[in-house]
């Protein structure tokens, strides 16, 4: 059994159907708390806010894999798996500069502080450049998964312009933006599969 730890709704069926396809036999249990992500997005992570995520997961029998970027740091420090970390290294361990796209402010600051780790840890010298879109977010509250696919995939196509150029997309609800992108010769990784993989023990 391995218990997720969302902040939406969306992202049940989406491990569910990530479980079906690359691991039809792992028992998935979900919790959503939408309350931690947005009051973390109004306090940032307030002492509250950490005690209670760690109180959260420290109750769960199981291991937790935590879906949201802007919980995973007190998530890991509370013993969960964080969704971004495999992603991250894999972007590290490759090599060149990063594009890191993101849509939520609150993302920005425990994603880059845990790219630049994995950076250090491979010995990647290479610059990281951060892309902000504020403007996908509403589409994704108003439950326009396509639109906002379509709208972080146009911005980062306006700017790549390197080969060697790897494309995170940081949040796990982006991810549907990669099928729009397949047209580059960069790697554009997203975070729920890796994480998944990595939690139930597929290499």
């Amino acid at each position: 059994m391995l218990t997720l730890l969302h902040t939406s709704p969306v992202h049940v069926a989406t491990f569910d159907a990530l479980r079906d396809r690359i691991a039809p036999g792992a028992s998935l249990r979900h919790i959503v708390r939408e309350d931690l992500l947005a009051r973390a997005m109004d306090q940032g992570i307030t002492p509250e806010i950490a005690a209670e995520t760690t109180d959260l997961i420290n109750s769960v029998q199981t291991p937790v894999l935590c879906t949201c970027t802007t919980l995973g740091t007190v998530a890991e420090n509370a013993g969960a798996t964080r969704i971004d970390r495999p992603m991250m290294r894999m972007a590290a361990e490759r090599g060149g500069p990063v594009l890191m796209a993101y849509c939520l402010e609150s993302t920005v600051e425990p994603s880059l502080s845990l790219l630049q780790e994995e950076l250090a840890r491979a010995g990647n010298p290479h610059p990281i450049t951060p892309l902000f879109l504020p403007d996908a977010w509403p589409l994704f509250q108003s439950g326009n998964r396509t639109g906002f696919a379509h709208h972080i995939a146009d911005a980062i196509r306006d700017r790549v312009n390197s080969e060697d150029l790897c494309v995170i997309l940081a949040q796990a609800s982006m991810a549907d933006a990669a099928d729009h992108l397949g047209e580059l010769s960069n790697p554009v990784l997203s975070s729920p599969e890796t994480a998944l993989k990595r939690a139930v023990g597929i290499s």
